[in-house]
């Protein structure tokens, strides 16, 4: 199924609703990560393309921005219908290009089209006001309008609905978009487009190109035409991007990384502690930003944990995504799976403990890294203080609350953190004193569109998703009437 719609993309990149080549006809490969055969090949696309894409979208901007709330929201169904009547398909492309469980892709597929269905709704409730006024002569309202064109930049690690979350809002908000979705996974993205155009969505709406990252990358940012970035990958290059935006002074949505806590407390049900952490490290391997980082464990209850959570890990079957038996896939590429090793070296290096497996398998120079579960790891060891972004589940012990927190809040990131606990006032105290944007009480999988998704401290700014996720793609323009006396 997935073969057909690769041959459907005819051109390989998506510019005022036709497909289109790079302009010297180059091009580049997408491997499936589980065997590293080449399932594609994209236009390479850079500078000239960005500068026609951008220009797509300013041309369609008036009269996308100007259409009835209601018509929007019936288009924006209709690309919702057109996404989730296909999911099967799409999710076995996402796996071809993304490596994951075909079930996690489907669950992607379903999460990254219920942002299109949350904001065809919202589009028909962005409402101004009626201010008070000085005097009996004027009267003060507020408008709502389209912040203009929007560059929307993804990662890989879920290339469907991290592109959905973004560009739904925009174009609720009357926004168009230039996409640029990473390398890696280009696929699940422009099909996204031809869904668009199919669904009505007018050309120049979307636009979607992949290729010399650094050349997208620049001419988004210095163009005068876009007027706000929404970016969702590395803090380092979040940074490098809002440096770039403050020249234009473009409004910026940044998600960027995470390095969240995993508190068990020792009144935790353990059972359900275990399955909330399984759920929340291994998925996607290990590959989400708001996946469990540091594993933060009270003392009475260290040795107990660790032995459930080895009996969970142990039944993880490994291998191709399109194995429907397959629990976790392959990371991204082979410089992913190198970077856990070397992690988990470093951190023997540093007096953790291999808890399991009984020994690092022998490296077989493929994408594939094996779970692993490391004790004895302490806050100043660097797998407590870098993100993973890989199925390593280092646990640290606590005694008591205070130490629990500061543990928690000892990074400079602040997406999202977990705590298992059966107190009601633990459960408060302790979330009240997280330094996170989001956060998990007894449940380990957290995102979904009706909540706002973002962070704190230098995991970025905005909120995508719920009612605050059209905000950042809104201008509020303040108009005073005068002379009604």
């Amino acid at each position: 199924m997935a073969h057909g719609l690769i041959k459907s993309l005819r051109g390989t990149a998506f510019i005022n609703g036709s497909w289109v080549d790079a302009h010297d006809g180059s091009t580049f490969e997408v491997t499936n990560p589980a065997d590293e055969t080449v399932i594609a090949e994209v236009a390479n696309c850079g500078q000239e393309e960005t500068k026609l894409a951008i220009s797509a979208a300013v041309e369609a901007l008036p009269a996308w921005s100007a259409l009835p709330a209601k018509q929007k929201s019936t288009i924006l169904r209709r690309w919702f219908e057109l996404v989730t009547s296909n999911i099967d398909e799409l999710a076995e492309l996402l796996t071809l290009e993304q490596g994951k469980p075909i079930a996690e892709a489907k669950a992607e597929i379903a999460y990254g089209a219920s942002y299109i269905e949350w904001f065809a709704e919202e589009t028909k409730r962005i409402y101004g006001d009626t201010i008070p006024a000085p005097g009996p002569d004027k009267r003060i309202i507020t408008l709502k309008q389209a912040v203009g064109v929007v560059a929307c930049i993804t990662p890989w690690n879920f290339p469907n609905a991290m592109l959905t979350r973004k560009i739904a809002p925009a174009l609720a908000a009357g926004c168009t978009v230039v996409c640029k979705p990473a390398n890696e996974t280009p696929l699940s993205a422009l099909i996204l487009g031809e869904y668009a155009l199919k669904a009505g969505i007018p050309a120049g709406v979307i636009n979607i190109l992949c290729g010399k990252t650094s050349e997208i990358g620049e001419t988004l940012t210095a163009s005068k035409d876009v007027r706000k970035l929404t970016f969702t990958g590395s803090t380092k290059v979040g940074k490098k991007l809002a440096a770039d935006c403050a020249k234009t002074m473009k409004r910026t949505t940044m998600e960027l990384g995470g390095n969240a806590p995993f508190l068990i407390f020792a009144d935790a049900d353990i059972d359900a502690a275990v399955s909330g952490l399984m759920a929340s490290k291994f998925r996607n391997s290990g590959q989400t930003c708001v996946c469990a980082n540091r594993i933060l464990v009270e003392d009475g209850i260290y040795e107990q944990f660790a032995s459930a959570l080895k009996a969970a890990t142990q039944k993880l079957i490994i291998g191709n995504g399109l194995d429907s038996n397959t629990s976790m896939g392959p990371l991204i590429h082979r410089a992913a799976s190198n970077a856990c090793r070397e992690r988990v070296d470093i951190s023997l290096r540093e007096g953790a403990q291999l808890f399991w497996p009984d020994e690092i398998p022998a490296d077989t120079s493929d994408n594939f890294a094996h779970p692993v579960i490391l004790t004895n790891v302490t806050s100043r060891m660097a797998i407590s203080r870098e993100e993973i972004f890989g199925p390593i589940a280092p646990l640290t012990r606590f005694e008591g609350e205070d130490e629990a927190i500061r543990l928690a809040n000892d990074t400079d990131a602040g997406l999202a953190a977990y705590l298992y606990t059966k107190d009601p006032s633990k459960m408060m105290r302790v979330t009240e004193s997280l330094q996170y944007g989001i956060v998990g009480i007894n449940e380990g999988i957290i995102s979904n569109e009706m909540a706002p998704f973002g962070g704190m401290k230098e995991s970025g700014n905005g909120r995508e998703g719920s009612k605050y996720g059209l905000d950042d793609y809104l201008e509020i323009k303040y108009v005073c009437i005068g002379g009604l006396a």
